[in-house]
């Protein structure tokens, strides 16, 4: 009987006694016999854990295909849920438990930390993307009150060159080789505990990548040139309609055909476009404060998983 069962992790928690009466017959099926190496309850962080992720499918369930659920709040939501989730993931890393599991999987172990690293990257990327499109637009908006359209003009051009270089960040974060499919351990090879470990580190890995390729492309679609669509030319009308809607809407409120012959432009009509900039202003620092946030987890994240490496 002894050699049926292999040592599994488990996760600290709250020990609960449960002592059997003296009279129950023992049972002969080795999997109903007590024994200390069969999996005990999951450490809270991961029910909580999961619990996040749930949240985040929710979220991208919610905003679906239609274009007035893809605002600036939402895409904060899902930035929030995305920092929670690996502040949480943080936390389990730092278990010994945790980290003695992957130290067991090297693979797995090195591939979380690439992946880990190509989020960061992406999302450093984004950070100073974000940055200089906030001063390039509070540099068109005096250039708008001055109806400078030279300004304008490189502020249109400047505003399509960011947008490409957003547009590459999806890509890069797709090729992740932490995949839930990794995670599957045999009872010959691995244990309860880090089969849960890992699955939960797929499943946070996969949540990332939908919040980010949200943010991404979100961002990249409202900004981009309306006479650039590079990638959508053999898709038919449902999934081209499906892409463009894929943007944020206070985003897309200044489009660059409105930039256009500001001389040429009444009083009105120029203050009706500051609002609007002014508005666009306000959905750019939010996604960056967000995406900020994000940033720095995953930074943490990354370093709690190398701090396994000196422990």
């Amino acid at each position: 009987m002894v050699n049926v069962f292999r040592r599994s992790l488990s996760f600290p928690t709250k020990p609960t006694v449960h002592s059997s009466p003296p009279s129950k017959p023992r049972v002969s099926l080795s999997h109903h016999t007590r024994s200390i190496s069969l999996p005990c309850r999951s450490h809270p962080l991961i029910s909580h854990i999961n619990h996040e992720i749930s949240q985040i499918k929710s979220w991208s369930s919610f905003a679906g295909v239609e274009t007035n659920r893809r605002t600036t709040a939402w895409i904060t939501d899902g930035l929030s849920l995305l920092k929670d989730v690996q502040e949480t993931l943080a936390d389990i890393l730092h278990l010994p438990q945790s980290q003695e599991s992957l130290l067991n999987r090297p693979v797995f172990f090195e591939n979380l930390l690439e992946d880990l690293l190509r989020f960061v990257d992406a999302y450093g990327i984004f950070r100073t993307t974000m940055i200089s499109l906030r001063e390039h637009h509070s540099a068109a908006q005096v250039a708008l009150r001055r109806k400078d359209d030279a300004k304008i003009l490189n502020y249109v051009k400047s505003r399509r060159s960011l947008a490409r270089d957003i547009a590459k960040l999806t890509s890069s974060i797709r090729e992740r080789k932490t995949k839930n499919k990794h995670c599957h351990v045999d009872t010959l090879n691995g244990t309860y505990g880090e089969a849960e470990l890992a699955s939960v580190i797929g499943d946070v890995m996969e949540a990332t990548v939908a919040v980010s390729v949200a943010l991404f492309n979100g961002v990249y679609l409202s900004l981009r040139s309306s006479k650039t669509t590079p990638f959508i030319g053999f898709l038919n009308r449902s999934e081209k309609k499906e892409i463009m809607d894929e943007g944020i809407l206070e985003l897309k409120q200044v489009e660059e055909e409105s930039l256009v012959g500001l001389s040429k432009k009444k009083h009105e009509e120029v203050k009706i476009l500051m609002k609007k900039m002014m508005e666009l202003e306000d959905s750019i620092v939010e996604i960056e404060c967000g995406g900020e946030k994000v940033f720095r987890g995953l930074i943490s994240t990354r370093v709690s998983l190398l701090n396994a490496l000196t422990h």
